[in-house]
């Protein structure tokens, strides 16, 4: 009984959260941000464990998957535009993930970051499944890992259409590739605000850049380490 109380107490605040975005569209305002925050305070203040709390909440974790297959239809629908960049799409990936790894190593080394906190957090732009089973391969923290995949998915959400903005990146294959290779499902809900290429092109970069990530962590590992 409590599991299906959580499930519907989550959807509620959801659909609640989404009346307000509509009404208010700005970014601090996401629907899926604002929720995430009065559910941890909910959970906080009537001291609901948290294991307690997912044996409703598994159940809503689990379409995360159906929602990721769901994005192949605006990119079917966008397949001749796919084909057409395909080279651009994959160099753009390769290039994202390259900077990506590179700019969180030499960030941490900068602030003299422990080893293992770098390793946790190599891999905090792929999806949160692919990036702790990366993350356990080459020596991170998987729970930290999938946290920092939040937080990169919410810095994208929040900031992408801002950077878009002030560099007046008006592409939608720009656009979608950043998006995609850098703040991956939860970025990508953004892009929906742009159109039905942009989400096309963030979906198959975010999926190209779960195998080419996947590929590039370990390498990047035992190069630098």
């Amino acid at each position: 009984m409590e599991a299906i109380i959580y499930i519907v107490s989550t959807i509620i605040i959801f659909l609640i959260m989404m009346k307000i975005y509509k009404c208010f569209p700005y970014p601090f305002l996401m629907p899926i941000l604002t929720t995430t925050i009065v559910l941890v305070v909910f959970i906080l203040l009537l001291n609901i464990p948290y294991d307690e709390y997912m044996e409703g909440g598994k159940w809503i974790q689990h379409l995360l998957g159906p929602a990721v297959v769901a994005l192949a239809y605006p990119l079917y629908n966008q397949r001749h535009l796919v084909l057409k960049y395909k080279y651009t799409i994959l160099s753009g990936i390769v290039f994202a993930m390259l900077i990506g790894l590179f700019s969180v190593f030499a960030g941490l080394k900068l602030f003299h970051e422990e080893k293992t906190f770098i390793l946790t957090a190599l891999p905090k732009s792929l999806t949160t499944p692919i990036a702790m089973q990366v993350s356990e391969t080459i020596g991170g923290v998987p729970p930290l890992t999938a946290v920092l995949v939040m937080v990169a998915g919410f810095t994208g959400a929040l900031f992408g259409p801002v950077v878009y903005k002030l560099g007046k990146i008006d592409s939608p294959i720009s656009r979608g590739i950043s998006m995609g290779s850098a703040s991956h499902g939860v970025g990508i809900s953004r892009l929906k605000d742009f159109g039905e290429e942009d989400l096309s092109i963030g979906s198959v970069s975010m999926s190209l850049s779960i195998v080419i990530g996947a590929i590039l962590c370990p390498i990047f590992v035992s190069l630098f380490f």
